[in-house]
């Protein structure tokens, strides 16, 4: 029984590393130590989030830079028109 909810637990685990959903997760409990057979597994799904992280965190800061460019280009832009109506005359 132990080892099938491993497996389950690793099978989600790995889809979700593929789909990149940051869902929040918790811990299962219950499992027992992990069968040393998928201990190999494991260790290459945690090198595989490890990767994923690190890919969206470069993403992360490239959209970051991005928007502060665009935010830039939009700050430099004189208007066209009345900023204000000036209503005392």
């Amino acid at each position: 029984m132990s080892r099938d909810a491993w497996e389950a637990v690793l099978t989600d685990l790995e889809q979700d590393v593929v789909r990149a959903t940051g869902a929040a997760w918790t811990e299962p409990t219950g499992l027992g130590p992990i069968p040393r057979d998928l201990v190999g597994r494991a260790s290459r799904l945690l090198a595989a989030q490890r990767d994923r992280i690190a890919t969206l965190e470069a993403d992360r800061r490239t959209t970051a830079e991005h928007l502060g460019a665009l935010r830039a280009v939009e700050a430099t832009r004189e208007p066209r028109g009345s900023v204000y109506l000036d209503a005392s005359a």
